[in-house]
C-alpha cells in the first residue's frame, strides 16, 4: 500500500524503467506494447503511489525528478532481487529444463552465433535455448526489460552503447570489419566499384537506421576514417539513397547496384570471393568491430551462469 491505501501494480515499475531509459512516452510505450495513454496512466498511478512527481515532464525527453533519480537505483536493486529470486526458484523446480535466453542482432544470428554456440555446446548441455533476433536497441530493450540472459551485438571501443553506460557486464567474443562494398564496374576492369569514394560526389550510400548498433558506429566513425583517407567533407562526397535497419537488407540492396553500404565481412564473404561484391573504397576507411556478449546484472540460473563462465574462457581479454 501507498500514500491513500492504493495498491501498487507491479507492471508500473517495468513502465517506469522504460519511461526513465528512453525518456520518451511514446517510445516506452511501444517498447513495453501498450497504449501511450494507459502507459501514462500508469506512470502517474505510480506517482501516485509514491507520493511525488517521479518525472519532469516540462523537459524534453523527459528526465528524472530528484525524487525519481533516487527511487531508480532502490528500484533496479529491488527488481534485480525479484529476478534472482524467481530465477533461483524455477531453477530448483526443475535445473534441467531451465531456457537460456538469448537476444542477437541479425547480422550475428546469421553469422557468428551459430558457430559459437555448436562450440560452446561441445562443452556444455545447453538444453533449452530461446533466442530472438532484432535490431540492437531491440536487443537492449529486452535485456532492460528482462527478458533475456544475454545479448550478443558489435561494439566499438569509441562508441558506448546503452548497456555500457549502464555497465552491464561484458565479453568480447571477437572482432570483424565492416567494409566498404559496392557491386563492380560494368567495363569489366578487375576490383573497379561502380559505386566509389573517390567518384564524382555526390555517391549513393546505404546506410544503417537509428536503431542499428552498426549504423551509430558507423556514424561515429565514418568522418574521422574518411579524414584518414584524405577526404574532409564527408556530407558532400557520401549521399543516404536508402536506409534500413539490418546489415542483410543492405546487402542485398548493395547486390542490386544501388549504392556503396558498409557490411560486415563475415557477411559477405561469398559474394567478395566471387566478385559479386568489390571494395569501394582505401583500406583507411574500414571500421574494425568487437563482437560483444553482455549479461544481466542480477545473479542468474546455475546454467546460465555455467554459460557465462566458459564465455569468458573464450574471450579475447
Amino acid at each position: 500500500m501507498g500514500p491513500g491505501n492504493r495498491n501498487l501494480d507491479f507492471e508500473w515499475l517495468e513502465d517506469f524503467m522504460a519511461l526513465a531509459e528512453s525518456g520518451n512516452f511514446s517510445r516506452a510505450a511501444e517498447a513495453r506494447a501498450i497504449a501511450q495513454p494507459a502507459f501514462s496512466r500508469h506512470i502517474r498511478g505510480l506517482e501516485e503511489w509514491v507520493g511525488v512527481d517521479l518525472f519532469d515532464r516540462s523537459a524534453h525527453p523527459a528526465t528524472l525528478t530528484a525524487a525519481g533519480q533516487r527511487f531508480l537505483p532502490l528500484l533496479e536493486g529491488v527488481l534485480g532481487d525479484l529476478e534472482a529470486a524467481r530465477i533461483k526458484a524455477r531453477a530448483a523446480h526443475d535445473q534441467e529444463e531451465s531456457t537460456l535466453r538469448f537476444a542477437a542482432t541479425h547480422s550475428l544470428s546469421l553469422t557468428f552465433f551459430p558457430r559459437w554456440l555448436t562450440g560452446i555446446e561441445s562443452r556444455l548441455h545447453i538444453g533449452a535455448l530461446q533466442t530472438m533476433s532484432d535490431s540492437s536497441r531491440s536487443c537492449e530493450f529486452l535485456m532492460f526489460q528482462r527478458r533475456v540472459q544475454f545479448v550478443l551485438c558489435h561494439g566499438h571501443k569509441d562508441v558506448p552503447g546503452r548497456l555500457d553506460e549502464q555497465e552491464y557486464p561484458m565479453l568480447r567474443l571477437g572482432s570483424e570489419t565492416l567494409l566498404p562494398v559496392s557491386v563492380p564496374h560494368p567495363d569489366g576492369t578487375r576490383g573497379k566499384a561502380l559505386h566509389a569514394i573517390g567518384n564524382a560526389p555526390p555517391v549513393p550510400m546505404l546506410a544503417y537506421g537509428e536503431d542499428s548498433g552498426l549504423g551509430r558506429i558507423m556514424r561515429a566513425q565514418l568522418r574521422p576514417n574518411m579524414a584518414r583517407a584524405g577526404r574532409r567533407n564527408t556530407q558532400a562526397e557520401l549521399q543516404e539513397v536508402f536506409t534500413a535497419h539490418h546489415a542483410v537488407l543492405l546487402k542485398t540492396m548493395a547486390l542490386e547496384g544501388r549504392g556503396i553500404a558498409w557490411l560486415p565481412q563475415s557477411l559477405i564473404e561469398a559474394e567478395l570471393a566471387s566478385g559479386a561484391l568489390v571494395g569501394a573504397g582505401a583500406q583507411a576507411l574500414n571500421i574494425p568491430v568487437e563482437i560483444r556478449m553482455y549479461r544481466q546484472r542480477a545473479v542468474m540460473s546455475d546454467k546460465a551462469e555455467a554459460l557465462w563462465a566458459l564465455a569468458q574462457q573464450q574471450a579475447l581479454d
